[in-house]
This record gives C-alpha cells, structure tokens and sequence, in this order.
C-alpha cells in the first residue's frame, strides 16, 4: 500500500479483469502472474505480447521474478509448515 494501492484496488484483486481500478497495464501483470502461478494455465503467446506492449524487457524480467519467487516462497512455506507473521494485515 505504500506504493499507491489503496485498500479499494486490493479489494479488487480478484475481479480485476472487470474492475475499473485497474488500467490495461495492472490488468496485464496480474494475468500473467495468475498464468505463472496456477498449474492449469500457461503464458501463452498472446498474453506474453499483452505484457511486452506495457512494460519493458527488464521489468518483464522483474515482474516475472517476483511471481517466480513468491511462488517458491508459497511452496516451501507450506511444505514447512510456515505460518503468516503478521506483518501485513488486509481487512
């Protein structure tokens, strides 16, 4: 939230595709990590061409990155039996 979302568009998330609180950009990345994240889905062309019209080669490296790395953070938490700390609380 100290980037600029507000608790509004968080809320949103989850209907982004329909949401008007998010541009094509957001729109974009979001469906892209979604496509990372669950095993039923896949980057496919399209979607990739979506993201490279919105953002630059190495954001699309970061951005992947990320998704890349929270993914594993999920994983290995839950294999492990790591919980929430707490840090961030949504309503």
């Amino acid at each position: 939230m100290r980037a600029g979302a507000t608790e509004a568009k968080i809320a949103e998330v989850a209907t982004a595709p329909t949401s008007e609180l998010f541009d094509e950009s957001e729109k974009a990345a979001l469906e892209y990590a979604e496509a990372m994240t669950f095993t039923d889905r896949k980057v496919g062309e399209d979607l990739f061409a979506r993201v490279r019209a919105h953002f630059a080669e190495a954001q699309i490296v970061e951005l992947t990155a990320a998704v890349a790395l929270e993914n594993f953070r999920s994983k290995f938490n839950v294999a492990l039996g790591i919980e929430a700390q707490g840090f961030c609380l949504i309503k």
